[in-house]
C-alpha cells in the first residue's frame, strides 16, 4: 500500500518538527494504519440508506447499519469503532465516506478519540467525505482527548454537492482532566476544507491548539472555558438565514447558565454556517451540538432528531 493513501500531504511545519522515527514501530507497519472506506446509497426497493461497499483495516471498522428513527426510517446510523482505544505515535488513520444521491445517514464514533502520549513522531487522521446531490449527512463524532505530550493532525476534506447537506462537528477537550492533565499536550491541529461537486473551494478553516507555546486560557482564546466545539453546516442558501437565527437562539439559552459561550457566522457566499462553541465540559458542548443538529434536521429535511444512543 502506497503511503500516499494514508499519509496526509503538506504536513504543517509545526508537526514536521516531531517527525522522528527512532525508537518506535515505523509508520505504515501492521497496526499503525487504520482505514475505513464506506459507500452508502439509497435502496430503491425499500427507500432505506444501505452500505453498498465497505473496506476496513483495523484499528478502524464498523458494524452493520442500524435504523433508529421511526419518523425517518430511511436514515442509516453508522458507528465507527476502534478496538485499539486511541491513536499512538506514528499512527495513520484514514476515513472515507461517500453518500449517494438522496441518501441519508448519521455517522458517529463508539466513543472518544484518545491521542496517547508520544515520545516521537505524531498521529494523523485523514477524513474525506463526499455527499452527492440530494444527500444529507450528519457526522457527529465524540470528543478528541489529547493526552500529555501528544501531537495530532487531522486533515478533513468535505466535497458536498450544492444541492446536498452535511453537518460536521468536532469537540476538543483539554486532556485527561480527572488524571490531572489539562492542556499538557504538544499540539492539536485540525484543517478542514470544503468543496462543491466540481472541486470549487467553499471554505477552509484551521484550528491550531499549541498549549506549550501559547496560553490557551488567555482572553481572546479560550478564556475561562476549556472545551472547544465546532460545527460546519454546508447546505443550500435557502436554509441558511433561518438556521442562523434559530441556532443563535439556542446558544443564548445555553449561555444563560454560564457554561457555554458561542457564536455563528455565514460561510462564504452563504453556502452554510460555522458555529464555534466554548464550554466548561464536553457534555455541555455535546448537548448544544445535538440541539443544533435537531434544528438543522427539522429545517432541512423536516424530521425530528431523538439523539444518539450508545451503550
Amino acid at each position: 500500500m502506497s503511503n500516499h493513501s494514508y499519509e496526509p500531504q503538506n504536513i504543517p511545519p509545526e508537526l514536521e518538527a516531531y517527525l522522528v522515527k527512532a525508537g518506535q514501530l515505523l509508520v505504515g507497519k501492521s497496526g499503525k494504519v487504520g482505514i475505513l472506506e464506506l459507500k452508502l446509497e439509497r435502496e430503491p426497493a425499500t427507500g432505506k440508506t444501505v452500505i453498498k461497499e465497505q473496506f476496513c483495516r483495523v484499528p478502524l471498522f464498523i458494524q452493520r447499519a442500524i435504523y433508529l428513527e421511526d419518523t425517518l426510517p430511511a436514515m442509516a446510523y453508522i458507528y465507527i469503532i476502534s478496538p485499539s482505544g486511541g491513536i499512538l505515535q506514528g499512527d495513520r488513520y484514514r476515513t472515507g465516506i461517500t453518500l449517494g444521491k438522496n441518501a441519508l445517514a448519521h455517522v458517529t464514533t463508539q466513543g472518544a478519540t484518545r491521542i496517547y502520549k508520544m515520545e516521537s513522531n505524531y498521529g494523523t487522521h485523514m477524513v474525506n467525505i463526499k455527499v452527492d446531490e440530494g444527500g444529507y449527512l450528519e457526522y457527529i463524532p465524540d470528543q478528541i482527548i489529547p493526552f500529555r505530550n501528544s501531537r495530532f493532525y487531522q486533515d478533513v476534506e468535505l466535497k458536498v454537492h450544492e444541492k446536498a447537506t452535511i453537518i460536521y462537528s468536532e469537540i476538543i477537550v483539554p486532556g485527561r482532566v480527572a488524571s490531572g492533565e489539562k492542556f499538557q499536550y504538544d499540539i492539536c491541529y485540525i484543517k478542514t476544507i470544503a468543496k462543491n461537486q466540481s472541486g470549487k473551494p467553499r471554505f477552509i478553516d484551521i484550528v491550531k491548539l499549541d498549549p506549550k507555546k501559547e496560553d490557551l486560557t488567555a482572553d481572546g482564546i479560550l478564556g475561562n472555558f476549556e472545551v472547544l466545539g465546532t460545527i460546519y453546516i454546508v447546505t443550500r442558501e435557502q436554509y441558511v438565514k433561518e438556521l442562523l437565527n434559530e441556532i443563535n437562539e439556542k446558544i443564548k439559552e445555553f449561555e444563560i447558565e454560564g457554561w457555554i459561550s458561542g457564536g455563528t457566522s455565514f460561510l462564504p457566499a452563504r453556502q452554510g454556517i460555522i458555529v464555534r462553541l466554548l464550554g466548561k465540559t464536553a457534555g455541555d458542548v455535546k448537548n448544544l451540538i445535538f440541539e443544533v443538529v435537531r434544528v438543522a434536521r427539522n429545517q432541512i429535511i423536516g424530521a425530528p432528531f431523538s439523539g444518539i444512543r450508545k451503550a
